[in-house]
């Protein structure tokens, strides 16, 4: 299979490609801003398994101009997706009063345009059959208990979970899956801006596990539907 995953370079994303690759059917196009992230990650995927198969590839996804580039190069170097997993996210933990407008932009565009935009240029190279997988947080599920300091981050990413719901009936037609993970607290750097001092009941690896097991099967249960993926 043909697998993008964005926020490649650390954290959950970093761990996911690390268990796709194994599968050496797999092909993994791995984004991150930072290629020196990338770089790491390839190293370790060839360490693990010799024989994977793991593109790095540098790109800023605030760089929406370069959208249809960016479809051209994908297609040049996968010709067809199976999967994306829109796992890069971006956090500014402030409270409400002190969020400036270029706090907001930051978050929504990677969380939400990002995800939306990216979509839209690759939706030509998704095979039939194919997933779209959206990473949000337990935070943006209506009902769930809210944090001080999280009111952007969190209703960026309670805006994935709505586009997950309409793409799939949007893309039903052409055969194209789109489901949202609203996932607890695994730990990574993001999660330990957001609660310092706080151990998380889910490590990276343990999370990642879930998310490329859901990506590659969830499809076949699924479909427009946020998922809570959190131990309480």
């Amino acid at each position: 299979m043909n697998i993008i995953v964005t926020g490649a370079g650390k954290g959950i994303g970093y761990e996911i490609v690390k268990i796709l690759c194994k599968h050496k059917q797999n092909h993994i196009l791995a984004i991150s801003r930072k290629m020196n992230d990338l770089k790491d990650l390839v190293s370790d995927c060839h360490k693990q398994t010799p024989d994977s198969k793991v593109t790095p590839y540098e790109f800023d996804l605030n760089q929406f101009d370069f959208y249809p580039f960016i479809a051209q190069r994908m297609e040049a170097i996968l010709h067809k997706i199976d999967i994306i997993i829109h796992n890069a996210g971006r956090l500014v933990n402030k409270p409400f009063f002190k969020i400036q407008q270029g706090d907001f932009d930051e978050m929504y565009n990677v969380n939400v345009k990002a995800p939306y935009f990216f979509t839209q240029a690759m939706l030509p190279l998704m095979n039939r059959g194919g997933h779209i997988v959206m990473i949000s947080s337990m935070g943006g599920v209506q009902g769930t208990k809210k944090f001080e300091g999280l009111s952007a981050y969190s209703s960026s990413k309670g805006a994935l979970g709505i586009l997950s719901e309409c793409l799939a009936v949007e893309l039903a037609e052409q055969d194209i899956f789109v489901n949202c993970l609203a996932l607890g607290g695994a730990q990574t750097k993001m999660f330990e801006k957001a609660f310092p001092g706080i151990k998380a009941s889910q490590s990276a690896q343990q999370m990642a596990s879930f998310i490329a097991d859901f990506a590659v099967n969830g499809h076949k249960y699924f479909n427009g539907k946020v998922l809570e993926v959190a131990t309480t």
